[in-house]
């Protein structure tokens, strides 16, 4: 049986996709101009890397789970036991959940908000991001041998780290001001 997992695989696939979302950017950049072009490769990095974090096995060798260990639902215990089960850097479960999710509300803000129409696309997005979140804890629990758990908690702690996001990128976006990039409505294109 091929394992595949652990800290080690969350980490080489970050890197190798912010190497891509760099590449992403570099293509872009010409188009709609540098902080958008940055900041839509960051929203695919923080996608990516939700991803690898929520749906990687935490070990290597987790191997089978047997079905009758394996969760028929999601816990509807809201702030229950699962938030104190692990710490990184000192950061306990709930708080890294809605870290992970920062990233992408603020660089979708920054990504939508060079175009009027970012002032529909911006709370999509968000919705789409919350979305996102269920998701992963429907895969969570329909995939036992990720050896994860679907929870209520980390659905809303996700959302909730969307949304500080989504305000970060607010305050930042008069700072960045993606509309004056190449091809804005503002701002002929030089040839």
């Amino acid at each position: 049986m091929v394992t595949i997992g652990g800290t080690g695989v969350m980490v080489l696939g970050g890197l190798v996709a912010a190497v891509v979302a760099g590449l992403v950017a570099l293509a872009l950049r010409r188009f709609v101009g540098t902080p958008t072009a940055v900041a839509t490769g960051g929203l695919l990095w923080s996608l990516v890397a939700i991803a690898l974090v929520t749906l990687v096995p935490t070990r290597p060798d987790t191997g089978f789970v047997p079905a009758e260990t394996r969760s028929d639902t999601c816990s509807w215990d809201y702030g229950g036991p699962s938030g104190t089960t692990f710490e990184v850097l000192g950061l306990d479960q709930r708080t890294l959940n809605v870290l992970l999710f920062v990233p992408a509300g603020l660089f979708l803000v920054l990504t939508v908000g060079r175009w009027w129409a970012g002032v529909v696309l911006a709370p999509l997005g968000l919705a789409l991001l919350a979305a996102y979140s269920l998701g992963i804890e429907f895969v969570q629990l329909q995939l036992a041998r990720l050896d994860r758990a679907c929870d209520v908690t980390d659905m809303v702690d996700n959302v909730l780290g969307a949304g500080i996001g989504f305000l970060l990128g607010l305050l930042l976006l008069p700072l960045v001001r993606p509309w004056r990039g190449r091809g804005s409505a503002r701002e002929p294109v030089a040839h």
